[in-house]
């Protein structure tokens, strides 16, 4: 599925983003930290945390476990 969860070190809300992708038992994803990457906090740095997924298509905050399952597409 390819999906990645773009977030920062010590970011509460990205925090909560954790837990509420365990909730939504979202499949496995990519954690990228922006914190070092001058494009990357040019692109999210005030959206953090940001589920995207292969597509493009871009999850932000606040979302909780039923939005994120209406999100994702069906399991194949």
């Amino acid at each position: 599925m390819g999906l990645t969860l773009y977030q920062r070190d010590d970011c509460h809300l990205c925090d909560l983003a954790l837990a509420v992708l365990a909730q939504a038992r979202a499949p496995d994803f990519d954690s990228v930290f922006i914190d070092d990457d001058a494009a990357l906090e040019a692109l999210y740095g005030a959206r953090v945390p940001v589920l995207r997924d292969a597509g493009g298509r871009e999850l932000e905050w606040p979302f909780d476990a039923a939005r994120v399952a209406a999100w994702l597409p069906p399991p194949r």
